[in-house]
């Protein structure tokens, strides 16, 4: 709060005294907002602290490790085919399979990376580079998306009698910090930010896309070339039923927006319908071109316990997916409800309450759902940032104490894991461990080892800093969230590494297959998954080709769970089953290694 002398009292406030009254008048420009905020509340987060934060978050998990399971190597399959020339650029395929998502951008940019990769960066680390810039896209695109709604009229904070509330410029500049904070603190965000997928490339487009219209008020040419970028990549990633409503709900905002006597705005949203329809009907015709407009809607028969199942389901991914935007954005939406209700709405609220709409209820009824709701957590963020300087003291305290037990907590528990395989005390860890991983060796990485230490500290150093006494800024209640996501985000990917690659690539599968089968001029598949079939065609370099009738290849590969109809498409009389190789982390994942019988 500030201090009594210095506020005007809002006027739905219950008529409390104070030392200056709103006018009688209730048109939206007199109306009061709920944000009470002064200049020493919007002080900057320190650039340097910010940008190191983002790079602490960003580069793990992108170094290091082995493409995983299932659509992160699948991905990577694709991408490899296109690099070496085995596959069309405009219908990807992997050793005869179409890919099973309609996005060709994201693997044009995998397959350029490697093409233009220099022969010492291994294939697998040079796709993701263009995946780094994608995610620093992201983050850059909301940072300005909230940036641009704070500098709008309806989010102004409340003007005091004798001066002192926040300015424009910087009061935008902390809400766009609070938003960049609670972006990177939603936990689904960490781990599909991360993967070389069609997922990353939707969420960098659908922010760039965001951008654009929370702009489109104050700028032109930027927010023009955002709208161009992001709607035809959306489309090109796979997503034009998501692009159409979002531009067209983008539009319609931004039409409500806008001043009857503003001839400069009218002018502006009539360039921008223009343009709208203009590179929606160029992506439009390209998706059909290129035949990726299709519908994936599910679920829409189902039985009344299976659809219990699916709410209930849908229910736990928004709670821990969203968290903690999801409690922030519904705050926000209450506190801001009178700005909802007027005829000349807020856009600030209504532009990324839309795109989270949007998102939800798409995740409701596609699959998977996480990946349809990545896109709506900048949107999510947005509203969460908008919740900041309408807290107590008493709301923003209780989230400081909670976010620091959970994350203390759950940083402990990676160190004490890690301790136990490295040392073997406590026993049970790894105990557990070996169960859930059966022969994986633990290794020591002194850089690793380096890095997670350093963080550790770094978060002791900001909690201390945090509990002690200094000047309030609105952006302090979503720093230890961030931050808490970001050092067990950055843990995982040092400490746990090489346990985690072990459990979740196939490397360790593929190598024991690759010894048995020892160089064969080919392999014939049979039931494999695409993430088996990019696994064995990249760590076992194997010439992989569809089983037939007919034995044409010395080797056979088959899925355990194909086992069953495996003699409706093999002649089974030219084959011996000659080993069962499981996949250590998981006992559903076997392979059936087939030889060939001479006779």
């Amino acid at each position: 709060g500030c201090p009594f002398a210095f506020q005007v009292p809002p006027c739905h406030n219950g008529g409390r005294r104070g030392l200056g009254r709103w006018p009688s008048d209730e048109s939206p420009l007199n109306q009061p907002t709920p944000a009470i905020v002064t200049q020493r509340a919007v002080r900057r987060l320190p650039r340097l602290a910010l940008l190191l934060f983002c790079a602490a978050y960003v580069l793990p998990g992108f170094i290091g490790r082995e493409p995983w399971k299932n659509a992160d190597v699948t991905a990577f399959g694709y991408m490899m085919e296109l690099a070496t020339g085995r596959s069309h650029w405009l219908a990807p395929q992997l050793t005869g399979l179409p890919a099973d998502t309609d996005s060709l951008l994201p693997y044009w940019l995998g397959a350029l990376a490697v093409k233009l990769a220099p022969a010492w960066i291994a294939p697998d680390f040079a796709v993701r580079i263009p995946f780094v810039m994608l995610l620093v896209v992201t983050l850059i695109a909301t940072w300005q998306g909230v940036y641009h709604l704070g500098r709008s009229d309806g989010a102004q904070p409340v003007a005091f009698a004798f001066g002192g509330e926040a300015n424009t410029m910087d009061y935008a500049r902390a809400m766009a910090d609070g938003g960049l904070l609670a972006l990177m603190g939603c936990l689904g965000l960490a781990q599909l930010a991360h993967e070389t997928t069609p997922a990353l490339a939707q969420l960098c487009f659908t922010a760039v896309l965001f951008y654009a219209f929370a702009a489109a008020p104050s700028r032109s040419l930027c927010p023009a070339l955002g709208l161009a970028v992001g709607l035809t990549g959306l489309v090109m990633s796979g997503a034009p039923a998501m692009a159409t409503l979002f531009g067209v709900g983008g539009l319609a905002v931004t039409a409500l927006g806008t001043r009857s006597d503003d001839s400069v705005a009218r002018r502006r949203n009539l360039v921008w319908a223009v343009a709208i329809v203009g590179v929606g009907a160029c992506a439009a015709l390209l998706a059909w071109q290129l035949q990726m407009w299709r519908w994936r809607i599910t679920g829409s028969a189902l039985a009344p316990d299976q659809a219990w199942l699916q709410i209930r389901s849908m229910g736990n991914l928004l709670l821990w997916f969203t968290w903690p935007a999801w409690p922030l954005a519904l705050w926000t939406l209450w506190r801001w409800r009178r700005q909802l209700s007027l005829s000349d709405p807020a856009r600030h609220i209504v532009l990324p309450l839309w795109f989270a709409l949007v998102a939800v209820g798409s995740a409701a009824f596609t699959q998977p759902s996480d990946r349809t709701l990545l896109l709506g957590l900048p949107a999510l963020a947005t509203l969460a940032a908008f919740a900041l300087p309408t807290f107590k003291r008493s709301a923003t305290a209780l989230i400081d104490w909670f976010t620091l037990l959970f994350f203390t907590l759950s940083g402990l528990t990676i160190w004490v894991i890690w301790i136990s395989l490295q040392t073997g005390f406590p026993r049970q860890p790894a105990i557990n461990v070996a169960r859930l991983a059966p022969g994986f060796e633990p290794s020591f990485s002194t850089v690793a080892f380096t890095v997670a230490l350093v963080a550790t500290l770094a978060w002791a150093w900001l909690v201390k800093w945090r509990v002690g006494r200094h000047r309030p800024a609105i952006w302090t209640s979503l720093v230890l969230p961030a931050s808490g996501t970001a050092l067990c985000w950055l843990l995982l990917m040092t400490l746990w590494l090489p346990v985690l690659d072990y459990a979740r690539s196939y490397k360790a599968q593929v190598r024991l297959v690759a010894a048995i089968l020892n160089d064969p001029p080919c392999v014939e598949i049979y039931g494999m998954n695409r993430g088996q079939i990019s696994a064995f065609t990249f760590h076992g370099a194997l010439k992989l080709q569809p089983a037939s009738r007919r034995a044409q290849c010395p080797w056979l590969l088959v899925d355990v769970n194909a086992r069953d109809t495996l003699p409706k498409s093999v002649n089974l009389h030219q084959w011996d089953l000659l080993a069962t190789i499981p996949r250590p982390a998981d006992k559903n994942d076997d392979i059936l290694v087939y030889q060939r019988v001479r006779r």
